[in-house]
């Protein structure tokens, strides 16, 4: 076992930006200092301006990660959402101030010591799962402290508690994660992630630690890569884009960016 450290350094994932209600929305994002940025990539806040006409229909894409989340305004309703195979899309209301933690790939159960599997492709109340840390909330995160004093509260209690427990991860799967990360999610993996385990213990260990397979987890990587690109609809053009992440013709690069985003290549980048 080892400490958790490369994932930080190597993958940022992305969620899209908010659309359709800009001028009445705000999305945000603060990203961790110190210990807590090996396990943590951001705190968000999705928030209303104003009542919206209205209910904001909120997309979620695959991107690999747990959250944690919950209303600003309600505070004793938190959430947690496991890792998702494609993207999830559900009305939060017209009325809203929401704060989540994405916890980096694998973090999630190294510091909770849950099997990441259980939260696959759902979202559950935090307190059927983890009710200290659910009362917690509703305790510390009160309707009239500003995004950044919650996100400083936030990061306070992840820094005692990584301090308390001192977290180790198997190095077997670090190890597989980051030759993910590097390949960008295109790899064989019966023949790239040659960790010293049999592919049966490697689906275990992954199935544990994200919630999925080795190679559910590359395809997400590999859509995630697209995403950062931000190709331009004159380079989804050119087959090169699709070839190099490894997808056969334009028709299986679109099925596949659908299933993770919900709309095409264009729309998204359009």
């Amino acid at each position: 076992m080892e400490e958790f450290y490369s994932i930080a350094d190597t993958y940022k994932p992305l969620q899209p930006s908010v659309k359709g209600h800009a001028d009445g929305m705000v999305y945000q994002e603060i990203r961790p200092v110190g210990e807590i940025r090996k396990y943590v990539y951001c705190i968000w806040q999705l928030r209303t301006r104003s009542r919206l006409s209205e209910p904001y229909t909120y997309r979620v894409v695959s991107d690999g990660c747990i959250d944690i989340f919950f209303d600003h305004r309600h505070s004793t309703d938190s959430f947690i959402m496991g890792f998702c195979r494609k993207y999830v899309a559900f009305s939060i209301g017209n009325d809203f101030d929401y704060i989540g933690i994405r916890f980096l790939p694998g973090a999630f159960p190294g510091l909770f010591s849950l099997n990441a599997k259980k939260l696959s492709n759902r979202s559950v109340k935090l307190d059927s799962l983890l009710p200290d840390l659910s009362q917690w909330i509703a305790t510390h995160m009160s309707i009239g402290k500003s995004f950044k004093v919650s996100a400083e509260i936030l990061e306070e209690w992840l820094s005692q508690k990584i301090m308390q427990q001192k977290p180790s991860f198997d190095n077997r799967f670090l190890k597989a994660v980051i030759i993910i990360f590097e390949k960008r999610g295109y790899l064989d993996v019966a023949t790239d992630l040659d960790i010293g385990l049999s592919p049966r213990q490697l689906r275990r260990v992954f199935n544990y630690y994200i919630g999925t397979t080795p190679k559910a987890f590359s395809n997400v990587v590999r859509f995630q890569e697209v995403l950062y690109a931000k190709p331009s609809r004159q380079s989804l053009r050119k087959q090169k884009f699709y070839y190099d992440l490894g997808f056969f013709d334009q028709a299986h690069f679109i099925k596949n960016f659908k299933t993770f985003y919900g709309i095409t290549p264009s729309e998204a980048f359009g």
